[in-house]
């Protein structure tokens, strides 16, 4: 009996075969949609099971306060300052050396090797500009602390309130020049007027390197204005205190002498800081308008 063979279907006939078989496929969700039971194979967990975040411990938020540390005029103008006496430093150090000897030497023998070089001119002027500048800045703070009426109108203005009363604080020094220069011209000497105003020169020169880290910790923490301002005032007063004491020992020559050297604490040093804190404030009130 012959043999039947039976033919096997290429592989062009099975892809025909499953195209065709995939084309009449018909998805079984596509009017009711997915039941309930269908992919929803993920437990949620109740609200109360989950971990809960504890409250932040620690005080009451404090409201930002705007200070020269985020006004670029008034930190543009203190590194200027710094600038001067990083640059005049380099050929004036000697006067640096000579603070001390300045401050609180009283000797009246000349010498040609004390006459103060260009050089020692130029850091001195720095070192002035400095403590001006670190004068303002304390006194921006100083306002801003003792006087809250105040405290809104410096700072919508900060660069401009700055820059005021650091130059408040450059008039003050130069009319208290002239007034010593005057004295000494009047009452005494040549020597004894140089040996007096180089005492207060290098005592103002010194305070601004003071008041450097104060107003420098000032502007990180202005939350901390208060006992900062109170050593600033410290360091203030015994920089006049060293002044002072120079100049006491130079003029001071009987007892009669002590009276108008009375005089010269009241009419010098005394009233004149009065007249710079009322001005001051008289200045802030205009720049308010």
């Amino acid at each position: 009996m012959p043999t039947v063979l039976t033919p096997i279907p290429s592989t062009a006939d099975s892809v025909n075969t499953d195209s065709v078989a995939d084309a009449y496929y018909a998805p079984q969700y596509l009017q009711s949609g997915f039941p309930d039971s269908v992919g929803n194979d993920t437990a949620v967990q109740s609200m109360s099971t989950l971990p809960m975040m504890d409250p932040p411990s620690g005080g009451t938020a404090q409201e930002f306060v705007s200070s020269p540390l985020h006004d670029a005029g008034s930190m543009s103008l203190m590194l200027a300052g710094l600038m001067l006496v990083v640059v005049s430093y380099r050929t004036g150090y000697k006067y640096l050396e000579n603070f001390f000897h300045n401050m609180f030497s009283t000797r009246r023998q000349e010498s040609i090797f004390e006459d103060r070089t260009v050089n020692e001119t130029r850091i001195q002027t720095a070192l002035i500009v400095n403590t001006c500048i670190m004068e303002g800045l304390m006194m921006y703070f100083g306002i801003a602390h003792y006087m809250p009426s105040l405290a809104a109108s410096l700072q919508q203005s900060i660069t401009l309130h700055v820059c005021v009363f650091a130059g408040i604080a450059l008039l003050f020094y130069l009319a208290q020049v002239v007034a010593y220069r005057l004295i000494g011209y009047v009452f005494s000497d040549r020597v004894s007027s140089k040996l007096w105003l180089d005492g207060f020169k290098a005592s103002q020169s010194l305070l601004g390197l003071l008041l450097f880290p104060v107003v420098g910790v000032m502007l990180l923490n202005p939350h901390s204005a208060a006992p900062l301002l109170r050593i600033g005032i410290t360091l203030y007063g015994l920089s006049r205190f060293v002044f002072i004491w120079k100049g006491f020992r130079i003029f001071y020559s009987n007892f009669p002498s002590i009276l108008y050297f009375i005089l010269y604490l009241c009419a010098v040093e005394i009233v004149p800081l009065f007249i710079v804190a009322w001005a001051t404030v008289r200045v802030c009130g205009y720049l308010q308008l």
